[in-house]
């Protein structure tokens, strides 16, 4: 029998239509090595055991305590994960693969009770939980964060985002694949709303992507309890890092004194690409980036932007989070 104590197990790919879930074992070193807990972190050695889903039920007692980051994307979740993750008393998993069929296919309360309690689970008894989600697994934010828990909501003004997204030189691809999905999910907040992807260029399938992952986390604010949520623009963060990372931390319940927060917030992830940490990205070669991007892309992203305020002029939800994102919401 499978001892589920502890995240030794994770619930790693769940399929709605049949009930069976695959579980990973996975150790702790995994975890934090792990950008994503999707298929990227399987090897050739890794054990999967597959059961059913209703099998995993947790006892009363189990901890339903994980906390959350949430973002749009492209804004410096993972390395916001990874710097929280060095405090000893967070366990951070970032992406688990089984939130997004939860957010594609949600299920009963009993199935969110189950994962919550799932994911609740650490290595030690004075750890605690810190779940980077996938972008569009905001839709169920609400459903996800417990009674009496936390969650860090990351964003960009839509300028540094749009920059960010072209900077890319596989953005195309990103969004060409995502946009339908996000523009279905856009109209869900924005009814009314038309847009021909096939006409639109990389600049304003960006902007779709901000207007609808930031909608889509203004409205699970609005739902979930006042004072759970903190907001934090990723420019913001890298303005001050060390008295940023202390605040996040704080949020979530861990002390991290001056000494432990800048020896974190401006050590060796500070300067390392987070998702991939064989790779150089300090913040100065960000901004090198961002600037190139924005000459080379001025004629889309100002379209872009033109778009977005438009949006904004029909749509109360889009107004929201431009407010939000100016620093006026």
């Amino acid at each position: 029998m499978l001892d589920l104590d502890t995240p030794e197990y994770l619930p790693f790919e769940y399929d709605p239509a049949s009930g069976r879930v695959a579980l990973l074992r996975m150790t702790e070193a995994d975890y934090r090595a792990a950008s994503f807990l999707d298929q990227r972190v399987l090897r050739p050695d890794s054990v999967l055991i597959e059961t059913e889903w209703a099998k995993l039920a947790m006892p009363a007692e189990a901890r339903r305590n994980a906390q959350y980051i949430f973002h749009i994307g492209n804004v410096g979740s993972t390395l916001i994960s990874r710097l929280l993750g060095e405090l000893p008393e967070v366990f951070a998993l970032r992406e688990p693969l089984l939130l997004r069929a939860f957010a594609e296919s949600p299920p009963d309360a009993d199935g969110f009770d189950r994962l919550t309690a799932l994911l609740s689970r650490t290595f030690r008894p004075d750890q605690r939980a810190n779940v980077k989600a996938t972008s569009f697994t905001s839709e169920i934010a609400d459903r996800l964060v417990p009674l009496g828990s936390r969650a860090l909501f990351l964003y960009a003004r839509p300028d540094r985002y749009l920059e960010n997204i072209l900077a890319g030189e596989n953005s195309w691809r990103t969004l060409q694949a995502l946009s339908p999905l996000r523009l279905r999910r856009l109209q869900g907040r924005c009814p009314g709303l038309e847009a021909e992807l096939g006409a639109m260029h990389d600049g304003l399938k960006a902007a779709l992507g901000w207007a609808c992952e930031m909608t889509s986390l203004e409205a699970a604010a609005a739902r979930l309890p006042e004072g759970s949520v903190r907001w934090l623009e990723f420019d913001a963060f890298l303005a001050d890092p060390v008295a940023q990372f202390r605040a996040v931390a704080a949020h979530f319940g861990h002390k991290a004194d001056e000494p432990t927060a800048r020896a974190i917030a401006e050590g060796p992830l500070m300067g390392r690409y987070s998702k991939a940490l064989d790779y150089e990205y300090s913040p100065a070669l960000r901004r090198e980036i961002l600037a190139d991007a924005r000459w080379r892309h001025a004629p889309a992203i100002r379209d872009a932007l033109n778009w977005l305020e438009g949006l904004a002029r029909r749509y109360p939800a889009v107004a929201d989070a431009i407010r939000r994102a100016r620093g006026t919401g």
